[in-house]
């Protein structure tokens, strides 16, 4: 496959990267996964204006262009490839969450309304029910991983670190734990689709 003449260095540089990904270089999707994070955070941030959420994505919009990346054409470059499914797949998160809540006052103006909708705060016994066995099995398939992306799921998710935590704990560059991370998450995902 070509390179995009019309493309600047820096794309030129990436579409490298990204054929060395599809090689199975795990160097080249650490390299563009540091390339682009903070870049598609912050453009998410700015959509969901909630970090958790923001942060959550980031890894979806990676994950998405990872798995994905034979897909790539280098028609655009991949920064524009990569901007295009983190702003999809934030724009149908937030559809999902809107279509969550129940108005209470359809059909008034959005302003108007007393509230966009009525949670309650505690869960009911099947809910609680459904929820334990939910991280049984979580925690269940998680032991099928190997040691170290067992590890990074156990800090990330069940002990809830931050990604500095867990490079402090691991001793490991920030960089290698999001991109580890996010093949951690991509074997957990291969595993519940079997």
């Amino acid at each position: 496959m070509e390179v995009n003449l019309n493309f600047s260095e820096k794309a030129q540089y990436d579409f490298r990267l990204v054929q060395l990904a599809r090689e199975g270089d795990q160097k080249a999707y650490a390299e563009l996964l540091g390339r682009y994070r903070d870049a598609i955070y912050y453009m998410l941030l700015k959509m969901v204006n909630n970090p958790s959420d923001a942060e959550d994505l980031t890894i979806e919009a990676f994950g998405k262009a990872f798995k994905n990346i034979g897909q790539y054409t280098p028609h655009f470059a991949f920064s524009t490839w990569l901007f295009k499914i983190a702003s999809n797949n934030c724009i149908d998160f937030i559809r999902k969450k809107r279509g969550s809540h129940i108005s209470i006052d359809q059909g008034q103006e959005e302003h108007d309304t007393i509230s966009d909708a009525i949670q309650a705060s505690t869960l009911d016994p099947e809910e609680n029910l459904i929820k334990q066995q939910k991280v049984i099995l979580t925690r269940t398939i998680v032991t099928k991983l190997k040691p170290r992306y067992r590890r990074l799921i156990e800090l990330r998710y069940f002990k809830e670190y931050s990604y500095e935590e867990i490079a402090e704990e691991l001793d490991l560059p920030i960089g290698t734990v999001k991109a580890q991370l996010f093949r951690a998450r991509e074997l957990l995902y291969n595993i519940l689709k079997k």
